[in-house]
């Protein structure tokens, strides 16, 4: 089974009056969801995060794969080549079992990559548990789109997110650094509610406020 009919935005409240549109790829890659044994849990969590964070209208393009590399890899492929997705995320796969392809698959298709996110996604993780250097979540650049395994539990999903800016010292999350490099590759321009994870750009590259 996949899922890959796209969702027509629908912009939710908070959603900012001349926002760059942005459409998203969503994939959850496993066995069992994707055969029907249970449902995903990624896939909402992600979409549920990403509408409360972004102020930018979105339009989703999710997949529903096993598992397999050859098919996490066209997920990817199409979402990007075709679909002209601007960010994609992946959600589950990222450990060290047999089973587990999500990085293999994602590296098969980058023109680049990008060690920094999965770095930071492992230091937020051991803030709540020693086995997360056992996570291989890699980032990749495929044109210009950026490419990010999340973990598959959504409680990780939205901590890597959004980081722990209560502890002493916070600790970032990844989506701080993920509008400046979007506009980096050409993507469109990813606008946040602070509240929930503010955007870092250096003072150059912030678009000045618009004016009615």
């Amino acid at each position: 089974m996949s899922a890959s009919s796209p969702t027509p935005p629908s912009p939710p409240a908070g959603t900012a009056p001349g926002a760059d549109a942005v459409r998203i790829g969503l994939v959850s890659a496993s066995d069992r969801a994707s055969s029907g044994v249970y449902e995903d849990k990624g896939i909402p969590a992600l979409k549920e995060w990403l509408s409360r964070a972004l102020k930018n209208p979105i339009t989703w393009e999710t997949r529903l794969v096993p598992d397999e590399q050859e098919r996490i890899s066209a997920a990817l492929v199409d979402l990007v080549d075709t679909a002209r997705c601007d960010l994609v995320f992946t959600t589950g796969g990222t450990g060290p079992a047999p089973r587990d392809v999500t990085p293999e698959a994602t590296l098969a298709v980058a023109h680049k990559v990008m060690p920094g996110f999965g770095e930071q996604m492992r230091q937020v993780s051991l803030a709540f548990v020693p086995t997360a250097i056992l996570s291989r979540q890699v980032a990749v650049i495929r044109g210009r789109t950026l490419i990010v395994n999340l973990p598959g539990q959504p409680k990780s999903i939205a901590e890597t997110l959004e980081g722990l800016p209560r502890n002493t010292p916070p600790v970032h999350g990844i989506f701080a650094a993920i509008p400046y490099c979007v506009d980096l590759i050409g993507g469109p321009y990813l606008e946040t509610h602070d509240e929930v994870c503010k955007a870092f750009r250096p003072k150059s590259a912030i678009r000045a406020p618009r004016t009615a």
